[in-house]
C-alpha cells in the first residue's frame, strides 16, 4: 500500500500525464464506527456517525450522524474501486476480517436521509 504523505500523482493516457496535488489544508478529521448508504439515481448519500452501544442485547442504539457526503454514481463507483483495493492489501497483510451480524457496528437498520 503507497505511504498516503507521497506525492499521489499518474493518471498517465499516452504522451500525456495529469499530476494531482492534494491539498489538505481544510481538511478535518472525524472518527465513525457506523456508516449507512443510500441511493437514487442520481446520487449516492454515505452517513457517518458515531454510537456507543457498548452492553450486548440492548433493544435500542442511537446513532449520532455526523457527516453526510453526497457523491454522483460514477465517483460512488471509484470509491468501490478504492476501497475494495485497500480491504485487500489490508487483509493481506493483516488477516482477513470477520464482520459478525449481531455486531452494532454493522448495523443494518435504514437510517434517515433527511
Amino acid at each position: 500500500m503507497a505511504d498516503p504523505a507521497e506525492n499521489r500523482s499518474a493518471a498517465q493516457s499516452g504522451d500525456n500525464a495529469l499530476s494531482v496535488r492534494w491539498d489538505d489544508s481544510n481538511m478535518r478529521s472525524n472518527y465513525s464506527n457506523v456508516c449507512n448508504v443510500t441511493g437514487t439515481r442520481e446520487e449516492i448519500t454515505l452517513l457517518f456517525g458515531v454510537h456507543q452501544a457498548w452492553r450486548r442485547g440492548v433493544k435500542e442504539v442511537t446513532v449520532n450522524l455526523q457527516e453526510r457526503i453526497i457523491l454522483n454514481p460514477h465517483a460512488a463507483k471509484r470509491l468501490d474501486v478504492l476501497l475494495n483495493r485497500v480491504i485487500r492489501e489490508y487483509e493481506t497483510r493483516y488477516g482477513p476480517l470477520h464482520l459478525d451480524a449481531t455486531d452494532h457496528g454493522g448495523l443494518s437498520e435504514r437510517l434517515p436521509t433527511g
